[in-house]
């Protein structure tokens, strides 16, 4: 009896091992040393190392398996609502065997929209928003990655959309998916990423004064200063109200 090469692998190419991210693929920056210095002050070891950051490039047809069957669902049911496949889809990669579509964030919406209703889709339920930022990705430099999932067909794909430093925003999923609304929050928090149309984007982790956005790539490495001897609590009548 012979082994089955996919029962523990990819079940489209037989193959589980991952391609070298930095064959093909969009190269966006050059990093050198290991920590981010620049002079002769890193100590790491690693100040010889040279990697590039590359982002996965557009896949080409057939992508595989049911990845061909969601993306033409998709493109269809797009088509059916006047909507050029083309002009919401700036492009679809299949890289780590996952599914990722582009978006071009005006069409946010209504993308997210009918994968949600269509029944041939049914990604019915969004598990979160991941922010992103790449320095090197001039003009998209923050992204938005939303975690789709169908219940209905058992499926996992990924929406992204990317937005300039200058113009960091995104329309809102809450009318679409409700429990983006805390997730929206605290993309915007950390990141930066404004989610318009959010019933109330205000900060979630940090305090509300904090200036800055932790986890950009700019963002300062320590050096602030935290101080809590002498804070205020205000009465539950007087705090922020979202209603």
């Amino acid at each position: 009896m012979t082994e089955n090469p996919n029962a523990n692998g990819d079940e489209r190419n037989g193959n589980a091992v991952p391609a070298p991210r930095d064959t093909g693929g969009e190269v966006i920056r050059v990093r050198k040393g290991m920590f981010g210095a620049n002079n002769d002050g890193d100590t790491s070891g690693y100040g010889g190392l040279i990697r590039t950051v590359t982002l996965p490039g557009a896949a080409s047809r057939p992508y595989g398996g049911w990845f061909d069957e969601v993306a033409d669902e998709l493109e269809g049911a797009l088509e059916e609502q006047d909507l050029l496949p083309a002009n919401a889809i700036e492009k679809t990669v299949v890289d780590r065997d996952e599914l990722t579509f582009h978006i071009a964030r005006e069409h946010l919406v209504q993308v997210a929209r009918t994968l949600r209703d269509d029944p041939a889709l049914r990604f019915e339920l969004c598990t979160g928003v991941s922010g992103v930022h790449f320095l090197g990705d001039k003009g998209r430099e923050l992204h938005a990655v939303y975690h789709l999932r169908s219940l209905t067909h058992g499926r996992i794909i990924r929406l992204e959309v990317s937005a300039p430093d200058s113009d960091p925003h995104i329309p809102s999923l809450v009318a679409v998916y409700p429990t983006n609304d805390w997730h929206e929050r605290e993309a915007y928090d950390f990141f930066g990423l404004i989610f318009d149309g959010h019933p109330a984007l205000t900060r979630i982790m940090m305090p509300d004064d904090w200036q800055g956005f932790p986890q950009r790539k700019d963002y300062p490495l320590g050096g602030i200063a935290v101080e809590y001897k002498g804070a205020q609590i205000p009465a539950p009548d007087q705090r922020r109200s979202y209603s």
